[in-house]
C-alpha cells in the first residue's frame, strides 16, 4: 500500500492502564497534534503490551475505552491519523513470533526495564550484576515473571517495523527499547542479504524530551506513582491534589536553594501558568515571603484552564460507543492495509511461503 502522500510515518502507542494524566498531554499528546498534518500518524493504544502485567479483563476493556476517548478528546482528528488498538492488527502477533526468532534471550534479559520491572515483580532488591540468575531462581508458582514481559522490546520493534516508521516519538525509557528495534532491523536485513527495514528514529521537535513532574516532590508524573492529575479529574479532585502537593518548610533566608518538591512546582507553573507567573512566584521563594497555599490556588487553577474543557469532551466522547467503534474500526482496516503488506513480505522473506 503506497504511503499517504509520502510523508514520513510517524508512530506512537500507550499501555491501555488506566487514564491519560498531565505528563501524557504535555509530553506526547500536544506533540502528536503539532505531528498530525504534516506526518503520516499512526497511534495505537497497546492493549497487548498491557497484558504483561496481567490487568483485569473488565478493567483492560474499560481502559482502551478511556484511552481512546481522551485521544480524541484531546485534539486528535481521526481523518487525518491512523487510530487503532493493537490487538486489532493480527499481523502484528504472527510478525512478533517470526522476529522473535531472531532475538536472543541474553539481550532481553540485559534491557534495563526488564531487570527493574522483574526486580518489583518479584520482590528483589539486590543491583547485583547476577541479576539474570536472580530472576530465574526467584520464579515461583505463585510469583513469576512472564514471557511477555522478557520479550517486550520484540513485540515494541514489531509495532513500529510493521508501518516501516520514520519517527518513533519516545522519552528517555523507551530509547533503549528503540535502540534494539533498529539493531533487530539490521540483523535481520544482514541475515536475509536485503535492506527491507529502515531504521526509526525518536523524534522530539529538537532539544530535550519535556519531564512533566508529579505532585510528591519527587521523579515524573506517572501512573505507577501515584502521583498524577489527570484529563478527566473533576474540578473538586483536581484542586484537593493540588493543595495537597508536596512543598517545605519555606526559606528561611533570602536566595536560598530551591528544594525539589518546591522545584517541581515551578516546572508545573512553567508549563501551564507561563513564564510571568513562574518569575512572580520564584522571586516571592527568593525574598521569603511566598505562600505556597496562594501558589497552590494559582496552579490549579491554571490547570484547570487546560484539562476542565478535555474533560467534558471526554465525557461526552466516552458515552457514544458507536462512536469509537466507528473510529477503532476505520483505524484497524486502515492499519491492517499496511501491516499485511509487511507480513506478506516478511514471510516471503523468510522463506515461508504457499507449496
Amino acid at each position: 500500500m503506497e504511503e499517504n502522500n509520502k510523508k514520513k510515518v510517524v508512530l506512537s502507542g500507550i499501555r491501555s492502564t488506566g487514564n491519560l494524566h498531565l505528563g501524557n498531554y504535555y509530553g506526547a499528546l500536544s506533540k502528536f497534534l503539532r505531528m498530525q498534518d504534516d506526518f503520516d500518524c499512526r497511534f495505537f493504544i497497546a492493549d497487548l503490551h498491557a497484558l504483561t502485567t496481567n490487568p483485569d479483563p473488565k478493567q483492560l476493556h474499560e481502559s482502551v475505552k478511556n484511552i481512546l476517548a481522551e485521544y480524541l478528546a484531546a485534539g486528535l482528528d481521526p481523518e487525518k491519523n491512523i487510530l487503532y488498538v493493537q490487538s486489532d492488527i493480527p499481523e502484528i502477533s504472527e510478525m512478533y513470533l517470526l522476529l522473535n526468532m531472531h532475538v536472543g534471550i541474553g539481550e532481553l534479559m540485559r534491557t534495563a526495564s526488564f531487570k527493574d520491572k522483574a526486580r518489583k515483580a518479584l520482590g528483589i532488591t539486590s543491583d547485583s550484576d547476577e541479576i539474570e540468575k536472580e530472576i530465574i531462581g526467584n520464579q515461583t508458582s505463585n510469583q513469576r515473571v512472564n514471557a511477555g514481559l522478557l520479550t517486550y522490546p520484540t513485540l515494541m520493534a514489531v509495532d513500529i517495523l510493521i508501518h516501516h516508521a520514520d519517527y518513533v516519538p519516545v522519552g528517555k525509557d523507551q530509547e533503549q527499547h528503540l535502540e534494539l528495534t533498529r539493531r533487530f532491523a539490521r540483523r535481520f536485513n544482514s541475515f536475509y542479504k536485503t535492506d527491507y527495514f529502515g531504521e526509526p528514529v525518536n523524534f522530539n521537535f529538537g532539544g530535550e524530551a519535556l519531564k512533566v513532574p508529579g505532585l510528591d516532590g519527587s521523579g515524573k508524573m506517572g501512573k505507577s506513582e501515584g502521583n498524577c492529575i489527570y484529563l478527566i479529574d473533576d474540578e473538586k479532585t483536581l484542586r484537593k491534589k493540588v493543595m495537597r502537593a508536596v512543598t517545605d518548610e519555606g526559606p528561611k533566608t533570602p536566595n536560598q536553594l530551591v528544594s525539589q518538591p518546591v522545584e517541581n512546582l515551578f516546572t508545573l507553573m512553567d508549563i501551564v501558568s507561563g513564564k510571568d507567573v513562574t518569575d512572580h512566584y520564584r522571586q516571592a521563594y527568593a525574598d521569603c515571603s511566598i505562600r505556597y497555599g496562594d501558589m497552590k490556588k494559582q496552579l490549579a487553577e491554571d490547570i484547570l484552564k487546560v484539562t476542565l474543557p478535555i474533560r467534558e469532551r471526554i465525557l461526552d466522547i466516552r458515552s457514544n460507543d458507536e462512536y469509537l467503534s466507528k473510529v477503532v474500526r476505520n483505524g484497524a482496516e486502515r492499519a491492517r492495509a499496511y501491516a499485511a503488506d509487511t507480513l506478506k513480505d516478511v514471510r516471503e522473506i523468510m522463506g515461508i511461503r504457499k507449496i
